[in-house]
């Protein structure tokens, strides 16, 4: 891309390269931006799980994976902070698995780009991880479940038919180069 102008009466003249390169690190800051935004804005919503004890019991499935029973708010790991967030304050859970889950495809297009049936195998993996995890929040009985479920639900059902389009994709070029 060429730019050329005058400034204070000098002609100016100059290209812009690797605008691609600018576009990939726009992306991918944004993404990573988001990703960190949202995972501190979760961690603390989360952290309001050790004020409510009678929560402890439904809300800590790995602090008693690890610690079994949970006597006081010290036992409580904060990764937990996450699983109650999910459940009563799920925008930025939410904002967290669509910036992940952003960040992930930018990795795997900008690291198999070049072999299109790779990407294809890597977004189908992908859909596939998505919808085991919508299967263990299925029967969710909060919102913030719900929603995540919905959302985990509809981007492995994306990710799953991008991947077919780009299977038939390749399919139609191989074809194509055995009859020409």
């Amino acid at each position: 891309m060429e730019l050329n102008g005058m400034i204070g009466g000098i002609a100016v003249g100059f290209k812009v390269r690797g605008s691609s390169m600018l576009s990939r690190l726009i992306q991918f800051g944004i993404a990573i931006m988001g990703l960190v935004f949202s995972t501190t804005i979760t961690w603390y919503e989360g952290s309001a799980i050790l004020d409510n004890r009678w929560e402890w019991k439904y809300s800590t499935p790995i602090s008693q994976l690890l610690n079994g029973q949970i006597l006081n708010n010290s036992d409580i790991s904060q990764l937990d902070y996450f699983v109650y967030a999910k459940k009563f304050q799920p925008t930025f859970p939410l904002i967290m698995q669509i910036s992940g889950l952003y960040l992930f495809i930018l990795i795997g297009f900008y690291t198999l780009k070049d072999k299109n049936k790779w990407f294809a195998f890597y977004l189908s993996i992908l859909g596939v991880v998505l919808f085991l995890f919508s299967s263990f929040l299925f029967h969710s009985p909060t919102v913030g479940g719900r929603m995540i479920f919905t959302s985990s639900l509809i981007s492995g059902c994306l990710c799953t038919l991008y991947a077919v389009v780009c299977y038939l994709r390749i399919y139609n070029l191989y074809k194509d180069k055995i009859t020409i």
